[in-house]
């Protein structure tokens, strides 16, 4: 089950499912990207809780069953990654997603994976979990897990600008080519494939362009150039994209309607406070799909679903308030875009994604052995001064945007945020 020293053992026993890993020297204060930057690891986790390890008819599960999803699933060397970049970047520390991702994949949305779904159309519940636990076994992995992973993460990313998601993958593509050492991804699957994303997942309000970046392209390509011209060969979106169900998506998803929450009360302050636009709020930023009221007023607003009796004024009342901030949305949605394109505190997220074999070494057979701290923190060193030099130098003001729109009027789809205020770089 493990090495000596215990470093690729799986526990079962309970255990918080996310968690603050503190680093740096001890009463250390945190740098001034501590408010500004979070870092997170969701698929290193080695927890499978014994509550889990029975099957539906209440048989204890073999390691045989799952140890090899176990081993092929775990982002092998993220974690390192991760406590070395947030030290470097002066934060008090980073987060971590501890149940094991074979179990619980926190960056799908909520539901059972069939055997055989592909990677990127997968759900939270993964295989061979998702055959062998019953229906409240899952119903608990859900509501203890899942949602108190949503919480967790929802309280650590308020109020930051940059989420940088740290992962790790295998040095094989199915087909047998190489990956490269380090991909940035920035890109929702949609986007890529049909150039919008899937309907019905998200509310419609929420414009599709947005998910074309999830970060400012200097920030990920300064990254790829300070990689470089380190050795280090970096591809972006490859070889996938961010699917819908990613906390990355979600996050920018979400992020939107926050701001637009505080832009359409600012413009219409009774709406504050206003159960039916509280409603509303609730649904739109219901972007882990685990609402069941915001699925039932989701599917009455847009699917013309009819509600029970006791529903029916509560989501007409619901229905008035979501078209009138539709029609806010719509006076002017290429101004309401871009102003929020440009503004300076426009989140952003990327994941990274660092080659397993870079940052951990395996036998012969492709077993985990142990971990390669030397190349993981010469890895995570360069992110963070790439990272740092961005904040320091890098990121445009709001004057300097203004000044190039006469040469170039940053419209269409590859334009993206970043910029921030003359006041900001002090």
């Amino acid at each position: 089950m493990s090495d000596p020293d215990g470093s690729i053992a799986y526990s079962t026993e309970a255990q918080p499912p996310f968690i603050f890993v503190p680093v740096g020297a001890a009463g250390a204060e945190p740098g001034p990207l501590n408010d500004r930057v979070m870092v997170d690891v969701i698929h290193d986790g080695a927890v499978l809780p014994e509550q889990f390890m029975r099957d539906s008819r209440g048989r204890y599960l073999t390691e045989n069953s799952f140890y090899t999803p176990y081993v092929v699933e775990r982002d092998w060397g993220a974690g390192l990654v991760a406590a070395r970049l947030a030290e470097r970047l002066g934060l008090a520390g980073y987060h971590k997603v501890t149940t094991a991702r074979c179990l619980l994949d926190f960056g799908r949305f909520p539901g059972t994976t069939r055997p055989g779904a592909s990677h990127l159309r997968r759900f939270a519940i993964n295989h061979p979990f998702s055959s062998l636990l019953d229906f409240d076994q899952k119903r608990a992995l859900l509501e203890e897990h899942y949602d108190a992973i949503s919480a967790g993460m929802d309280q650590a990313i308020r109020g930051k600008l940059l989420k940088l998601a740290v992962h790790s993958y295998d040095r094989y593509n199915a087909n047998g080519t190489e990956r490269p050492q380090v991909s940035l991804i920035s890109r929702a699957l949609g986007m890529q494939e049909n150039h919008e994303l899937p309907y019905g997942v998200f509310d419609p309000l929420y414009p599709d362009v947005l998910s074309e970046f999830t970060v400012d392209r200097i920030l990920r390509d300064r990254i790829s150039i300070t990689l470089e011209k380190s050795g280090v060969p970096v591809a972006h979106n490859y070889p996938y994209l961010l699917p819908e169900g990613s906390p990355e998506v979600r996050h920018q998803v979400w992020s939107f309607f926050d701001w637009l929450q505080r832009r359409f009360e600012a413009a219409n302050p009774e709406s504050a406070g206003n159960p039916s636009f509280e409603l509303v709020w609730r649904t739109l930023k219901d972007t882990n799909l685990r609402s069941a009221e915001a699925g039932a007023l989701r599917s009455y607003l847009h699917m013309f679903r009819q509600p029970s009796s006791s529903l029916q004024q509560e989501f007409r009342d619901a229905e008035r308030a979501y078209r009138q901030l539709e029609r806010f949305v719509h006076q002017d949605s290429d101004a309401m875009v871009r102003d929020y394109r440009y503004d300076p505190e426009r989140a952003m997220s990327l994941g990274v994604e660092v080659r397993k074999d870079l940052i951990w070494r395996f036998d012969e057979a492709g077993h985990p052995d142990v971990p390669d701290p030397g190349r993981a923190l010469y890895v995570a060193d360069r992110i963070a001064d790439a990272v740092l030099t961005y904040f320091n130098d890098d990121r445009p003001t709001a004057e300097r945007v203004r000044e190039s729109f006469h040469e170039f009027p940053r419209e269409g789809p590859w334009y993206a945020s970043g910029v921030r205020s003359g006041m900001e770089r002090g």
